[in-house]
């Protein structure tokens, strides 16, 4: 019976001052991407396990909390929303060309190395679906520090690889995939000694061996892109830097070029990107504030030949660094009390319809408590 006053692990209640800073703060966010042509879409909470099944290359299985429907299908919570909207997108829109698409929504990840953090999270994001040019990833990059700066950040950065610079070199070493997956887990979690230790051990050319060697550390500013370039001749790998440096150039013409950063050995937690990839930090968490990418080949999964990029924005981790910067979110103050006495109704209610209808919160108090027929 104690359950019934708690929640679950990772769940917990929003209310008061936070939850109206927290809807406030979609508010605006939401007023960012509908600026850029974004409309709206909603997928539901629960899908079919085949939507995040390991070829999609989202959420582990042994993460996602599962159920069965009547009929014995196995249903999950979302874990992430993109392979949702990918769905969507290849069925009710898929006559349509060119798709501008913004959502709100929870996911859910029940995953125990997440001890003390949330298993359920609110995100916003969106998904540019139709889109193949350096100027859309730009754009793109643009919207997350649109995105920042409108909620009243000034102090972020917002972090850019191409998974198409590492897959390109792995094609080139002919590495299996166990040993591939491995080197792509120890190249983003900046491990330098391990990421040595399993290059030495492998059959590879001197050239190859220490653009390996040296991927970890490539991170800083555009000047990562240019000592890139001259560590491989691998045609596809210089493909992905110049990529890279047209999208910093357009980038400066939105005047948001000092808000970003190059890091070429971040590969990404979800298997389904297949170029550009960005990650949004700021001071106060420990976590990206934003993830997203290009996913060039998710929504062939679903039936449909479309290339397409987006982000996400993590609305809770985004509110928990405001917080902890003491970046106050002014949510329109308290509403206003009219008190009045019973004889004095019709007036209250009057001035109260009318004070609501130039967009104030009014509340409505009698302080006799008498009615008409008492």
């Amino acid at each position: 019976m104690e359950r019934i006053f708690h929640t679950p692990e990772g769940m917990r209640d929003i209310f008061g001052q936070e939850c109206r800073e927290k809807k406030h703060l979609q508010d605006k966010l939401h007023q960012v991407l509908k600026s850029y042509g974004y409309e709206d879409i909603e997928t539901p909470a629960l899908e079919y396990f085949e939507v995040f099944s390991s070829e999609v290359g989202t959420t582990p299985s042994k993460d996602l909390y599962k159920f069965f429907d009547r009929e014995g299908h196995t249903l999950v919570l979302r874990p992430d929303i993109t392979p949702s909207i990918a769905r969507a997108a290849s069925t009710h829109l898929a006559e349509q060309d060119n798709l501008r698409l913004c959502y709100t929504g929870n996911t859910y990840i029940n995953d125990s190395s997440y001890r003390g953090s949330l298993k359920e999270v609110t995100q916003m994001g969106v998904e540019r679906i139709g889109a193949d040019s350096p100027e859309e990833d730009a754009e793109v990059l643009a919207m997350i520090a649109e995105c920042m700066l409108c909620a009243g950040l000034t102090r972020f950065q917002i972090s850019i690889g191409h998974v198409g610079f590492f897959q390109a070199l792995l094609e080139e070493s002919q590495m299996n995939e166990e040993i591939s997956k491995k080197l792509c887990s120890l190249i983003s979690n900046k491990n330098y000694f391990g990421v040595e230790e399993l290059i030495k051990e492998q059959c590879l050319s001197p050239a190859l061996e220490q653009v390996f060697l040296k991927f970890p550390g490539l991170l800083g500013s555009v000047e990562v892109l240019q000592a890139a370039k001259s560590l491989t001749q691998n045609p596809k790998a210089l493909r992905a830097i110049r990529r890279l440096e047209e999208i910093y150039r357009i980038l400066s013409c939105y005047g948001y070029e000092k808000y970003l950063s190059f890091d070429l050995g971040m590969l990404g937690r979800y298997n389904y990107y297949t170029g550009i990839i960005c990650q949004a930090y700021t001071y106060g968490t420990g976590e990206p504030i934003v993830r997203g990418g290009r996913y060039d080949r998710l929504m062939e999964h679903f039936g449909r030949h479309s290339k397409a990029i987006g982000f996400v924005c993590l609305v809770d981790q985004l509110h928990l660094a405001l917080s902890r910067q003491e970046i106050p979110i002014n949510t329109g103050g308290k509403p206003q009390t009219i008190a009045y006495k019973s004889e004095d109704r019709r007036e209250a209610i009057k001035k109260a319809k009318a004070l609501r209808k130039q967009g104030r919160a009014v509340i409505l108090m009698c302080i006799d408590g008498r009615g008409e027929d008492e």
